[in-house]
């Protein structure tokens, strides 16, 4: 079978199971063609808690691009499993740029897990320029000091603080809208940024 066919056949998540009902063959025959497709670089293999495998099959595979989620689960204790994976193509996100992302989402395993990014992120200059385009600096500042206090993460410069800090003019703004912390009203306060986590929110940290 041509390999554009079985590329449409069996476009999406399949398991050697669901595979051989598609293609109505056997599992010696679906084993072969999955195998054909991967060395092509159009499957990702992944084992599920039951040792059950799966097979991720796409055009967009054999790209290589890297997905922001992708970046986040490499670094993060928590995992992210999201049915929709946006690829970027042509470069690799910046730790920076995916940061920014995950607030952006307003998600909130999404942010609970990008936290681990402030470990890694060198580039201040990068993320306020990222941060002030999309109106975020606040709540890129909360987090980080969040983060501060339940794992050892890289300094903050003084300059993107000074910058960020927010004015005593300034309203309350939320990080995901309606959800305010219990245990965390000190960062709150800094920052005239709600946080939407409290302290057992973050067990997974520890």
């Amino acid at each position: 079978m041509e390999t554009g066919i079985l590329l449409k056949k069996l476009e999406g998540v399949q398991t050697i199971d669901s595979a051989s009902n598609i293609l109505n063959t056997n599992k010696g025959k679906t084993i072969y063609y999955l195998f054909r497709l991967r060395k092509e670089g159009y499957v990702k293999t992944k084992r599920l808690s039951n040792n059950k495998r799966v097979y991720n099959i796409s055009f967009e595979n054999k790209l290589k691009g890297t997905s922001y989620f992708e970046i986040i689960n490499k670094y993060s204790p928590v995992k992210i499993a999201t049915p929709i994976t946006y690829k970027i193509y042509g470069k690799d996100p910046s730790l920076e740029e995916t940061l920014v992302y995950a607030i952006k989402t307003g998600s909130l395993r999404t942010i609970l897990a990008s936290l681990a990014l402030f470990k890694k992120i060198t580039n201040w200059s990068e993320l306020y320029q990222l941060a002030k385009k999309n109106r975020i600096e606040r709540q890129v500042g909360a987090l980080y000091d969040l983060a501060k206090k339940i794992m050892r993460v890289r300094g903050m410069p003084d300059r993107f603080r000074n910058n960020a800090l927010p004015k005593e003019e300034y309203n309350f703004e939320y990080t995901i809208p309606g959800l305010k912390s219990k245990d965390f009203k000190q960062v709150e306060e800094t920052w005239k940024t709600y946080l939407p986590f409290n302290k057992n929110d973050l067990s997974d940290y520890k």
